[in-house]
């Protein structure tokens, strides 16, 4: 597996990493067996960014990730995540960004992943009530304290990242990124972590599943899969999903990859960090894979035709979820 650097400061990740979200929230049923199994599994492959927050279950991932592979703690860069407030019995609340909140949620982490240190700690959604300089500056105190290596935003807007990189070094900046979802070309962001020197960490890469050409129709995702209401996802803008889908397997079966894979050499490609999430480790390695293919730029010109910026149906949240992106 090949490595980067995420930001300046020092952060060495794997180019692809894991994201866990999937094995304890929103994706359908957990299987903790299976899933620790592929997070033991992905550390044997060379992954070295394991991708989480404390809304996942709310604590189950980070839970769920201390016991599966916090005896291997030396392997891996442990991110997690705060700022979508939970109580401590779980009940979910606003964006909260506070310096109190942030203490109280980074305190809480440590417990749930056992550990003393998170390598990478981001700012989950940016809290329109609290100036970023001031959640920020909480977040550099844990920087002091030893108690967080990095720091992180996710879905901020290229203005606030300007203005939290000015008070602490800012080593990533995660939001949505894919063939499928291409907004950050346009909006600035990309651009601006490029000049800043910050790290990119596309989530998301295969489009919520959707570019592996698994899911076909709404009965494809289990039930209770918070996806059957994302607006991608309704029948509406499925089938015009699908035939862009369809043409990305057919560049895929000329290359003798997947189109999952396929679709993850794309974002790879553009010099970023990848974090596909998957319980299982068949789509583990299948995934990882992807990491050693080498697209010419005759191959990356087909893709960009076969799913222009712009050319996918729908919008990737409802109405309400984005409402809380590039703020």
């Amino acid at each position: 597996m090949k490595t980067m650097n995420l930001g300046s400061q020092g952060l060495e990740v794997s180019t692809e990493g894991l994201g866990a979200m999937g094995m304890s929230a929103f994706y359908g049923q957990r299987d903790d067996v299976e899933s620790s199994a592929t997070l033991n599994r992905a550390l044997d492959l060379g992954v070295t960014l394991i991708d989480t927050a404390e809304i996942y279950g709310p604590f189950l991932n980070e839970q769920l990730i201390a016991q599966a592979i916090g005896h291997r703690r030396d392997e891996y860069s442990l991110a997690t995540k705060f700022g979508s407030e939970v109580s401590d019995a779980g009940e979910r609340g606003p964006v909260n960004g506070s310096p109190a909140y942030a203490r109280r949620a980074l305190e809480r982490s440590l417990r749930n992943l056992q550990t003393e240190t998170v390598d990478l700690y981001y700012l989950h959604r940016v809290d329109p009530h609290t100036p970023i300089e001031e959640t920020v500056g909480a977040m550099a105190e844990f920087v002091k304290e030893g108690k967080v290596r990095y720091l992180g935003l996710s879905e901020a807007a290229p203005e606030t990242v300007r203005r939290a990189h000015a008070v602490h070094p800012i080593s990533a900046l995660q939001t949505e990124y894919s063939i499928f979802e291409r907004e950050p070309e346009g909006n600035g962001v990309l651009d601006t972590v490029r000049e800043l020197g910050i790290g990119f960490v596309a989530y998301s890469p295969l489009g919520r599943g959707f570019l592996t050409g698994k899911i076909s129709t709404p009965d494809d995702l289990p039930e209770g899969d918070w996806r059957r209401t994302l607006p991608r996802f309704t029948p509406e803008n499925l089938s015009a999903n699908l035939q862009l889908v369809g043409r990305i397997q057919e560049l895929a079966r000329a290359k003798g990859v997947t189109a999952g894979q396929l679709a993850l050499a794309w974002v790879l490609a553009k010099g970023v960090c990848a974090i596909p999430g998957t319980k299982r480790r068949s789509y583990l390695e299948e995934n990882v894979a992807a990491a050693d293919l080498e697209l010419s730029l005759t191959e990356l010109a087909a893709l960009d035709a076969a799913a222009p910026a712009g050319g996918t149906a729908g919008t990737r949240y409802d109405e309400f979820g984005l409402k809380s992106v590039y703020k």
